[in-house]
């Protein structure tokens, strides 16, 4: 039977990347403690709708079709399988981006009674990073745009994880009085705290190691770290682990930077991890690097780094960018060290400083969990979530009746998207 809420997202699931760590910590706390819910994503590798009904209670998670050679062409596949579940109006639909909610807030008075819009990036600002050859598109541009436009004036509430991205999408327009700021959030159970011995006194020995995890995506700084690595080892031994998933030339783009710097027997590239593996291997590096740059992405529209949040719980030190969305979850000298973006130096004083201040960074691991287990885990982040939730599930039960007469909806279906 057809759930009345519905999550939709143009993410696949389960992934390693950070948006399905969300995604299912959201939808797992809204089938449990609100009501059922139907999550629809796509899967490039099936031909018909997979449904999974066991995974979490309360959820059933839709797996629908979204082959093709670009982006488009799988967007346009996954559009063309949504209509089979939107044949009579839904109390509340929540969606993450335009590649699925343009349709659905185009359609609005079809589809929902209220719509959630979750804005975690835009393809506006973040197409160009993944596809360069659009940056200077601006008919293309001014589509995405539009479609982001019509998203956000047609949801009834939007969600983003950063005061950042609330600030950005209040100035493109939207109704600040519509903006819930809910930050990503941590298992501190499962990112457990270890205190690294590296940081105990006299136990200074071996190569620094440093660990970096996360997608190659050109907003991450991983050139940075990479320059730090290279100035670091003119003075000291250390090694970088770089895990999470990469493309083709992503991997030889970094297997050429290590060349250039000679630092191929100096860096490990791994495969992305399970979150229990991910949380094991924090526990075995002495420093976490976050390098973010500071671009458009990063600054204008804003976000909300796992990355960071995952090495505050983990009891290994962190040094990261000092931005003002890093800033958000862990300030300067008190639960990271923060230097400036896009230098390398900056990051390999940084690890000097640990190196050479002794207790530093058993204060800063120790400082960092306590605020995510105050401030940053996935329970408190849910909780917020479902307050909104029934905040508009409320309204609408005290809204006038839905239409009872379902019939022309199931009519116009196939043309509604």
């Amino acid at each position: 039977m057809t759930a009345h809420l519905a999550y939709v997202s143009f993410d696949r699931m389960p992934s390693p990347k950070g948006a399905a760590v969300h995604i299912r910590e959201f939808v797992r706390a809204l089938g449990q403690e609100v009501e059922p819910v139907d999550l629809l994503t796509p899967n490039p590798e099936v031909r018909a709708v997979e449904v999974e009904r066991d995974r979490w209670p309360g959820v059933n998670h839709y797996q629908i079709p979204a082959d093709g050679r670009d982006l488009i062409q799988r967007v346009m596949t996954f559009r063309s399988g949504l209509p089979r579940f939107f044949t009579s109006r839904r109390r509340l639909v929540h969606f993450r981006s335009i590649f699925e909610g343009y349709p659905l807030a185009k359609h609005r008075e079809q589809v929902a009674d209220r719509l959630i819009f979750e804005v975690n990036g835009l393809p506006s600002i973040e197409l160009k990073y993944h596809h360069p050859e659009v940056a200077d598109d601006r008919e293309l541009l001014a589509k995405l745009r539009h479609q982001e436009d019509v998203c956000l004036n047609a949801a009834d509430h939007i969600v983003t994880p950063s005061a950042v991205t609330a600030s950005y999408l209040a100035g493109r327009g939207a109704d600040a009085d519509k903006i819930v700021v809910i930050p990503n959030g941590v298992n501190p159970d499962l990112f457990s705290y270890a205190e690294s011995p590296r940081w105990q006194p006299g136990e200074h020995n071996g190569p620094l190691r440093m660990l970096y995890a996360g997608t190659l995506s050109a907003w991450q700084g991983l050139k940075n770290a990479l320059d730090a690595l290279a100035l670091y080892n003119r003075d000291a031994p250390a090694h970088l682990t770089i895990i999470g998933p990469t493309r083709g030339h992503q991997r030889r783009e970094v297997e050429t930077w290590c060349q250039q710097a000679g630092l191929q027997d100096l860096v490990t590239l791994l495969p992305p991890m399970s979150q229990r593996e991910l949380a094991m291997a924090h526990h075995d590096h002495d420093v976490v690097v976050a390098p973010l740059l500071s671009n458009d992405r990063n600054t204008v529209q804003g976000c909300c780094p796992l990355k960071v949040l995952e090495a505050m719980a983990s009891g290994t030190p962190l040094i990261a960018s000092d931005l003002p969305v890093v800033r958000a979850l862990a300030r300067a000298d008190q639960e990271a060290l923060l230097v400036r973006p896009g230098s390398g130096k900056a990051i390999k004083d940084a690890m000097f400083r640990l190196t050479n201040e002794p207790h530093l960074g058993a204060k800063l691991a120790t400082q960092a969990r306590q605020r995510v287990q105050e401030q940053f885990t996935w329970k408190r982040s849910c909780k917020r979530l479902i307050a909104l939730y029934e905040e508009a599930l409320g309204a609408t039960s005290a809204s006038s009746p839905r239409n009872a007469d379902t019939s022309a909806l199931g009519k116009k279906r196939s043309s509604m998207l």
